[in-house]
């Protein structure tokens, strides 16, 4: 069982909702920015709602003054995965001009409410049918740096087809978000990857699968361990002896887990990597604090990585 807490409210009541307005949730930090020098030609706001905060703070900051972004999932305790809609999320998205749905089964509850509440004019992107990731892929594509982009390219073109008066400044903002407010984000992952490159580490969950490749750390975690904690179901004896081994005889460096998931077969190896000297570094799956942006937040993170790793190398 994952242990994060269940958000309850009514599936039912959700999915008959009419179109009778919007959701008045709140925006990320930088859904009221604006980008240096890019003058508005209209006063348009585009009404968006995001099913995750992770991904409505991307739309918020390339958006700027010119959407209002409604997250849906904005509490860290929340499971995305387990979500019960209420009626205002259905109105709130019955109403929006844009939405944006992660997919790849991990919020379904969000497809079935754009589904019950059609709107003709509504533009949508699900980000698993963008990268063509089916259901049964990982789902933790907010941590995949080379998807993100195609992500943020895909709401910049989306925002200049909803509103295409302003297509400059959504331009501006877009390239603000890649070359400023990103800066730092792709500077440490540059930094892990330069200095750290080929060192074996484990990890938790699937989560972790996402960004190891782009910082070149080789996981030795088996695949299948690590979608069974990310889904709720058991893993193998088989995989818990593999990993039981690797802490033991230190063929990992550092040991990266999802502390929002600490389920108890993760705590016992969080315990035996400390037992055994190995620097335990943490992420977590939802946006923490839920006031970061997303660059923020997973800058935050690779930062204690990258001094775990450096504790590892003894530097």
């Amino acid at each position: 069982m994952r242990t994060r807490i269940r958000v309850l409210a009514g599936l039912s009541a959700a999915l008959v909702v009419s179109v009778t307005g919007c959701s008045t949730g709140s925006s990320p930090s930088g859904a009221t920015s604006s980008a240096t020098g890019s003058a508005a030609a209209t006063s348009r706001v585009i009404q968006v709602v995001a099913a995750e905060n992770f991904w409505g703070s991307i739309a918020a900051q390339l958006g700027g003054k010119h959407v209002k972004v409604t997250n849906i999932i904005d509490n860290p305790d929340a499971d995305p995965h387990d979500y019960e809609p209420t009626a205002a999320d259905g109105r709130a998205i019955a109403g929006a001009d844009f939405v944006l749905i992660n997919g790849i089964g991990y919020d379904t509850w969000a497809t079935k409410l754009a589904d019950a509440n059609p709107n003709s004019s509504r533009t949508e992107l699900t980000v698993g049918e963008l990268l063509g990731v089916a259901a049964g892929g990982n789902p933790h594509r907010w941590y995949n740096p080379d998807d993100v982009q195609k992500v943020v390219d895909a709401i910049a073109t989306d925002y200049e087809k909803l509103d295409p008066a302003d297509a400059a400044y959504f331009e501006a903002q877009q390239a603000a978000f890649e070359d400023t407010a990103t800066a730092d984000y792709k500077s440490v992952i540059a930094d892990i990857k330069a200095k750290y490159s080929g060192t074996p580490v484990g990890a938790s969950e699937s989560i972790f699968a996402m960004i190891a490749p782009a910082l070149g750390l080789n996981l030795l975690t088996p695949p299948d361990f690590l979608k069974a904690i990310s889904e709720g179901t058991d893993p193998t004896a088989a995989d818990k002896a593999t990993i039981d081994e690797q802490i033991k005889d230190k063929k990992i460096k550092v040991y990266v887990y999802n502390s929002q998931n600490a389920t108890p077969d993760i705590q016992r190896q969080v315990d035996e990597a400390k037992a055994a000297g190995i620097p335990v570094s943490t992420i977590t799956e939802t946006m923490t604090p839920a006031t970061d942006t997303w660059e923020q937040w997973q800058t935050t993170q690779l930062r204690k990585l990258r001094d775990a790793l450096a504790q590892a190398a003894g530097s």
